[in-house]
């Protein structure tokens, strides 16, 4: 009889030690381990994908570790194993939903193409797909701009973080949430008879033409000038994003391109293209719902990030070889 107390006391003992050693012992997973948990997974699912993803010791033991502890509910979403932890510390991330965001950042003036490359980089699903929705998805902006073609220009530049577990529709609809939240803010499309749709045309092309803020109304001015004169705009990137639309882009603009036949071409086609080139930031929304009241109806890069301006042909024609002068200055101090 002692002899099977004995025996069932070591047993206790040993099992005590395996499932101390399965729990408390800390794995190193394989390095930046990522495990997609998705809604629905049983505890017991959940314990095999751990697993087979080298981030516990045993199945058995995670199941254990849910049975004598409360439980809380096991939150779908991704997360990312990047250094060794214990059982108890992994079940404490998934019970937390310590889940994984995935950053894309969208800079101010980024194409739905661009913007669509930059989701897959970010590991957030394909390119074609997003573009897809952007291209078709206009119902989420109809109210504001029932004009619009696709989300060109709608896209808000910003920070995001992603799960893998939203969908590419959310991703998509959170963008545009965010456009409508700044354009609230800055009152676009508060006024009735403002045309939203034209004031974003407008705005993206601002955004395309200069990075510096401080220009944009005055840029945007021009402009407004430009079509109150019934003359072309003649601005480069809306020969750029026709390209792009027929995917003929080869990542220069010649002379010969100003001549390619679109509505997108400024230069062929007098008045705004369709709808925007690009997704512009808040300062190039509010240029074009404020441009600056002037005269000018030409300008030109000055070769330092910023612009010359003209009221005349005559006086930007100098402007333009001036620039052209810095230019070759510059080249040949190289």
């Amino acid at each position: 009889m002692r002899a099977l107390i004995t025996l069932f006391l070591v047993a206790i003992l040993a099992l005590g030690g395996w499932v101390a050693f399965e729990i408390y012992t800390p794995v190193i997973p394989p390095a930046n381990t990522s495990l997609l948990l998705h809604t629905g997974y049983s505890t017991r699912r959940i314990a095999a994908e751990l697993k087979k993803a080298g981030v516990i010791h045993n199945e058995t033991a995670f199941r254990l570790w849910h049975l004598l502890h409360p439980k809380p509910s096991l939150k779908a979403g991704e997360y990312l194993f990047d250094r060794e932890a214990t059982l108890p510390h992994v079940y404490g991330r998934i019970a937390r939903g310590d889940i994984y965001f995935h950053t894309v950042t969208i800079p101010e003036g980024y194409t739905m193409f661009d913007t669509a490359r930059a989701m897959e980089d970010a590991g957030l699903g394909s390119a074609a797909d997003f573009l897809h929705l952007a291209e078709t998805q206009t119902q989420l902006i109809a109210d504001l701009a029932p004009e619009a073609k696709s989300l060109e220009g709608y896209l808000f530049p910003n920070t995001y973080q992603f799960t893998r577990t939203q969908s590419p529709e959310e991703m998509v609809a959170t963008m545009v949430h965010q456009f409508r939240q700044v354009a609230q803010q800055i009152g676009l499309g508060t006024d009735p008879n403002s045309d939203v749709h034209k004031i974003v045309t407008m705005a993206s092309i601002v955004e395309k033409e200069t990075a510096a803020a401080e220009e944009r109304p005055r840029v945007a001015g021009v402009y407004y000038n430009r079509l109150a004169r019934r003359m072309a705009l003649d601005a480069d990137p809306s020969v750029i994003y026709a390209e792009l639309l027929a995917g003929t882009y080869q990542g220069g603009l010649h002379h010969a391109d100003l001549a390619v036949n679109s509505p997108y071409n400024t230069y062929r086609f007098p008045g705004l293209p369709p709808g925007p080139i690009g997704n512009p930031g808040r300062s190039s929304l509010e240029a074009a719902m404020h441009p600056d009241n002037t005269s000018f109806l030409y300008f030109v890069s000055d070769g330092n990030g910023h612009h010359r301006f003209a009221r005349s042909l005559e006086e930007h024609n100098k402007n333009v070889t001036a620039y052209r002068h810095a230019i070759s200055l510059r080249g040949g101090s190289r």
